[in-house]
């Protein structure tokens, strides 16, 4: 297989769907494409009914080209990550691994285009996310979540704001920034450095003022970046969880008991946002962007040094903050459902606790009078069976139920004369 031949097959799969945002070649089934979180057949001429073994190899082979690296990572543990461009159209991260003794590969696009915070309609907030000066930041979420594209736009809003050193370790480099304000250095791993941990190491003493590190893997890699936290750096990052509090327990997990108190410590002085995202289906087509968005601030401080506890779980401290643009996903799902972005199944699917955001979809239901209720024509039924108006209230509790009683005067006593 030529390059010309394999740029022909990633063209026509970009163009069978709209919103195509990930590739899929695997052994036995044709070739798809994920379109708005479903997976869709393409059609090719001449027609391509199911993949063999060979072709996958081929596909893959054209891929990796002469990086003996990646060939090195395929054959010693079974999958490598790379990135391919299709020249005038798009650029891809891809990742090959091997399953059942055949290769699979699947191709996330990576948009050309640098997203800017007012594209992604993401909330006002995020403006004062992007002023800060150290610290971190961590943006969560499950693996095709939009991670990468909401730092690519706080990157974009530094690189406007800031005359400032940026370096970013990412594997592999996604959002190609141009020189604004800010000046960029964007090295790759496996290509730039080895590890996350060797590259975050080696970029203290590059001079940046904002590190963004792809994700953050291992212990290592997140002792590394509280140091560059508490040196002066604004360090972004991020992480697969699927909540604030998760992201907590997560950094805090992958330190030894012995260590906890002092990591607790540390945590508290450094973190300022956590932004965890779940993407939901839109409706009419597309996705939306669910957001929980987490600051810092004396109750959050306490409840990572002493964890979380009647009273003071991140979730109620979060609720407690909404005036200053804090938000749950239950919050963000009730917004997203009243501007009539997302079903009411979508909305009890992607929030956190169902019953909350059930109650306040029947609020929402109440402003616009519907219904709130599956059930019609419910009445109360008469004390003779028939239906009709509701029955007359149960009497005070101490109070016997029973027939109406109507006292008679009492007879006047006799008076005597003496």
């Amino acid at each position: 297989m030529r390059r010309n031949e394999l740029d022909y097959i990633l063209t026509t799969m970009l163009d069978s769907n709209p919103d195509v945002s990930d590739l899929n070649i695997t052994v036995n089934k044709p070739l798809q494409a994920e379109s708005s979180g479903e997976l869709v057949p393409v059609e090719m001429n001449p027609p391509l009914p199911r993949i063999t073994p060979f072709q996958a190899e081929r596909i893959a082979l054209n891929l990796i080209g002469d990086n003996r690296r990646l060939m090195e990572d395929l054959l010693r543990t079974g999958s490598c990550d790379c990135s391919y461009a299709l020249h005038g159209r798009a650029r891809f991260r891809v990742n090959i691994f091997s399953q059942r003794g055949h290769y699979s590969i699947v191709l996330r696009k990576l948009n050309t285009r640098i997203p800017t915070l007012g594209d992604l309609n993401l909330p006002p907030v995020f403006k004062d996310i992007a002023k800060e000066k150290t610290g971190l930041i961590l943006v969560t979420g499950a693996t095709g979540s939009g991670k990468s594209t909401t730092l690519a736009a706080l990157l974009n809003e530094i690189n406007e704001t800031k005359s400032v050193h940026i370096i970013t370790l990412e594997d592999p480099v996604e959002f190609v920034h141009p020189h604004k304000k800010g000046t960029f250095n964007q090295r790759e791993m496996g290509t730039d450095f080895d590890r996350f941990s060797s590259g975050l190491r080696a970029a203290l003493r590059q001079a940046p003022k904002v590190i963004l590190v792809g994700e953050m893997r291992d212990r290592e890699t997140v002792e590394i970046g509280l140091s560059a936290a508490e040196t002066g750096h604004l360090v972004l990052s991020t992480l697969h969880t699927i909540d604030a509090g998760q992201t907590i327990n997560r950094i805090l997990g992958l330190f030894d008991p012995a260590e906890e108190e002092q990591v607790r410590h540390r945590l508290a002085d450094t973190l300022r946002w956590v932004v965890s995202q779940r993407l939901s289906p839109k409706i009419g087509g597309g996705r939306h962007a669910l957001l929980e968005i987490m600051g810092s601030n004396m109750r959050v401080k306490e409840s990572i040094i002493g964890g979380e506890g009647e009273g003071k779980t991140y979730y109620e401290i979060i609720s407690a903050a909404s005036i200053a643009g804090w938000r749950t996903f239950d919050s963000a799902t009730q917004d997203a459902y009243e501007q009539n972005l997302i079903t009411e199944e979508n909305a009890l699917l992607y929030c956190s606790k169902r019953g909350i955001v059930s109650r306040g979809i029947d609020n929402i239901k109440k402003k616009r009078g519907e219904s709130t209720t599956t059930l019609p024509n419910l009445s109360m039924k008469r004390p003779d069976g028939a239906a009709g108006p509701s029955a007359p209230p149960a009497p005070r509790s101490g109070v016997a139920a029973g027939p109406k009683f109507t006292p008679t005067p009492a007879a006047a006593p006799a008076l005597k004369l003496r």
